[in-house]
């Protein structure tokens, strides 16, 4: 039962060679995110580890103290940049996936039980995430950060606050489409409780769009994180982060030290435009009249 869809899912994904390059970009970065402690030279968290003697250095120095070879050369602090890149790719992926599975709960459940209930309460939730909407994300996601401090938990409910309207207005959407459909009419006709029509009936049948906006999403939530950490709201310094990386390189570009910035940045680029590419083919394939 299970692995009929899925097989046909794939078998329709791979036709697109971009998308499935895309989705072993994505793979890879989180496998290497995952076991940079074991496969990095240096923790760049560590800063007792840190030489300041070994500060901007270009790629492939070996440092005489260590004997560490920095293939991708030294930040400002003496961090080794590859390292950085790959535990900030960690960051990012964490708090990425860690906002929007939250933002996607909260969303959802407003949103569909606003549909569902209708009447004055679906009206007051919807009104206010349409207030909400009209905000830009990324100046919620500032005002919050500024206002709640530094710190992963505290990013973290910034971006899910300046995201969660998103997926409370696709769902609203679908679901009140769902709810005037003859199959809910028939559920509701039988001693089932609400609850159970809603996430048995309505909820399945509305996933398609959601899962859409929740690829969109994350890479958002990964964007924004960037963004706050290079503006100094995101994650302390003792835990850099792929735009505190950035920020921490972009006094020295004008000097020639490049790479400080530009590897950490082409990083994040990749990352977030693979999964760009894989929302794309998943948004064409989950909705039949975007489909070639």
């Amino acid at each position: 039962m299970i692995a009929g869809p899925v097989a046909q899912f794939w078998s329709e994904f791979r036709v697109n060679r971009v998308a499935v390059v895309a989705l072993a970009i994505v793979a890879t970065i989180v496998v290497l995110s995952l076991v940079a402690p074991w496969i990095t030279p240096q923790n760049p968290y560590d800063m007792a580890g840190l030489r300041l003697a070994d500060a901007r250095r270009p790629p492939g120095f070996v440092s005489p103290r260590t004997g560490i070879t920095h293939w991708l050369g030294t930040d400002g602090q003496g961090r080794d940049v590859l390292s950085a890149i790959l535990y900030g790719l960690r960051v990012s992926i964490e708090i990425g996936l860690s906002a929007g599975i939250i933002a996607f709960s909260l969303g959802v459940t407003l949103g569909t039980f606003a549909a569902y209930l209708g009447g004055r309460i679906e009206a007051l939730i919807m009104r206010f995430i349409d207030l909400q909407l009209s905000f830009p994300a990324i100046l919620l996601a500032l005002v919050l950060a500024a206002v709640l401090g530094q710190g992963k938990w505290q990013l973290v409910a910034a971006l899910v606050t300046a995201q969660y309207a998103y997926f409370a207005r696709t769902a609203h959407g679908a679901a009140a489409t769902e709810r005037s459909k003859d199959y809910v009419e028939a559920a509701l006709s039988t001693p089932l409780k609400p609850h159970v029509v809603v996430l048995r009936h309505i909820l399945p049948n509305c996933m398609p769009p959601l899962i859409v906006v929740a690829t969109v999403q994350v890479a958002n939530s990964i964007a924004l994180e960037a963004t706050l950490s290079f503006l100094g709201l995101g994650l302390p310094v003792s835990e850099p982060s792929l735009g505190m990386l950035i920020a921490n390189g972009f006094q020295y570009l004008l000097s020639g030290r490049y790479w400080i910035s530009i590897y950490p940045g082409i990083a994040l680029i990749v990352l977030i435009a693979s999964i760009n590419l894989v929302g794309d083919q998943v948004r064409d394939q989950l909705n039949p009249r975007l489909r070639r």
